[in-house]
């Protein structure tokens, strides 16, 4: 009897990533070298969680070689959940081994990295499990601030589109309201921000509390709006993290929309709107002050999601599947692929999974850093400075056509966060050990102006 040669098999779990298909080619054309058969899941754990093992996908040398250059999925993607019930995980594991599959890389962020642990345990050893870690985010947990693939395209796209934006905004007389993808962490919506020089972003690690009341961002952004006006300016871009929405008082997520979440819990954040409800609960806000602006509010992120990979991305990626496929031909299993230093390195599963969610750690911004710090300074908002120079604070009050007390009582609150970092800073406060969501750092000497000679905003 003859015995029919193993396979290794892979598949794209989550959303679409610049650079996808190159860790497909590379990882196809390392296996096809070595005379391994290979094959694309079609649509992630979509279909074989069912057992279904029709949606299969020959790749070989000859139909990978050019696929790099081009965003998408080669064989699909999708986010179902085969962890969510034990006969879908045993359905996966099953359909792999009928499939002859010995070897399978998995292509995701850090659900599709749990998924992959769980096939790793339920295989028991018959299916080695080898993930590569992919998001545009930027929030998986990788060691030296190492980005995920897609977030520096992402990036890059999402600057060419926030650039326009600003021009646009300038020559109107409007402000933007940008909302950007980014489920848990702040990555992209800051690196966009702070790469154009936005007026603000608005991300969920500057709040030290685990809620946040929509009230707070609204003020947030209207004092940024007053701020502006003071200086003669009737425009702006705000860039906001759509984490944000992850991170709203329940009370007020409730009364805005009912919440539908997804095949892993996660809040389905394109349902809701963010920026439309963000742009009426501002201009209801700014009437109250007699002031009126034009807002436009914008969401990016589908439009970052399936771009060809700039040379970084793409690089990077072809990097990632070789060494995924080779550490796998070689016996590797159980292990997550990261490039550190240049060089190859193995994060195994028992290492980096967090024992209270257990699924991989999310990589947060640090509003302690300097990259915060830096992109605080130069962000034209409401800020501690403002408050302790009374011409400042009386431009403002005027703007807003209210006295200077009544200013302090209405947006004094919004710059505690200040306050908080300095006395943490001067030894004052300790943060629970558990408290890694600290406020950002006060701004020692002058506060940037808004007078052009440093930013544009």
């Amino acid at each position: 009897m003859t015995i029919a040669p193993k396979k290794l098999a892979i598949l794209v779990g989550g959303g679409p990533a610049p650079g996808i298909n190159s860790v497909i080619g590379a990882a196809t054309i390392r296996a096809a070298v070595e005379g391994v058969e290979v094959i694309g899941i079609k649509d992630g754990f979509k279909w074989i969680m069912e057992g279904n093992i029709s949606n299969v996908k020959e790749l070989n040398i000859q139909n990978v070689s050019r696929i790099h250059f081009r965003g998408g999925s080669y064989i699909g993607i999708s986010r179902a959940n085969p962890t969510k019930n034990p006969k879908h995980l045993e359905n996966a594991v099953t359909s792999l081994l009928r499939l002859n599959v010995d070897k399978l890389i998995t292509i995701g962020g850090d659900d599709t990295a749990y998924s992959a642990l769980k096939v790793d345990e339920m295989a028991g050893g018959r299916i080695r499990v080898v993930h590569v870690p992919k998001t545009i985010d930027n929030d998986l947990d990788l060691p030296h601030g190492i980005p995920t693939f897609g977030f520096q395209t992402a990036r890059h796209i999402g600057v060419e589109v926030v650039k326009n934006l600003m021009v646009d905004a300038q020559t109107t007389s409007r402000w933007y309201f940008v909302v950007s993808m980014g489920r848990k962490a702040g990555h992209l919506a800051l690196g966009i921000g702070k790469a154009t020089g936005a007026t603000l972003t608005l991300i969920p690690e500057e709040f030290p509390t685990k809620q946040i009341k929509l009230s707070h961002i609204v003020d947030i952004l209207v004092g940024a709006i007053i701020k502006r006006l003071s200086y003669g300016r009737a425009d702006g871009v705000a860039i906001l993290a759509e984490g944000l929405v992850e991170h709203l008082d329940t009370q007020d997520l409730e009364q805005l929309v009912d919440v539908e979440r997804d095949a892993h819990d996660n809040i389905r954040i394109a349902e809701i709107n963010f920026g439309e409800i963000l742009k009426a609960k501002v201009i209801e806000r700014l009437k109250q002050f007699g002031l009126k602006t034009t807002i436009v509010a914008k969401n990016i992120g589908y439009e970052l999601r399936c771009a060809d990979p700039i040379p970084y991305d793409m690089e990077y990626t072809r990097d990632l599947g070789f060494s995924a496929a080779q550490f796998i031909l070689y016996g590797g299993s159980g292990a997550m692929v990261s490039i550190q230093n240049g060089h190859f390195v193995p994060m195994y599963f028992k290492d980096i999974i967090d024992p209270l969610t257990g699924k991989t750690k999310v990589r947060m911004v640090d509003p302690a850093s300097e990259t915060f710090y830096i992109a605080r300074r130069y962000m034209l908002r409401l800020n501690q400075a403002d408050f302790e120079d009374a011409h400042e604070l009386a431009k403002y009050a005027a703007t807003a056509n209210i006295s200077l007390e009544e200013f302090k009582n209405q947006f004094y609150y919004i710059i505690e966060n200040d306050l908080l970092y300095q006395n943490l800073k001067e030894g004052k406060l300790k943060l629970a050990s558990d408290d890694s969501n600290i406020a950002f750092k006060n701004f020692d000497g002058p506060n940037l102006r808004d007078n052009g000679d440093v930013t544009e905003h």
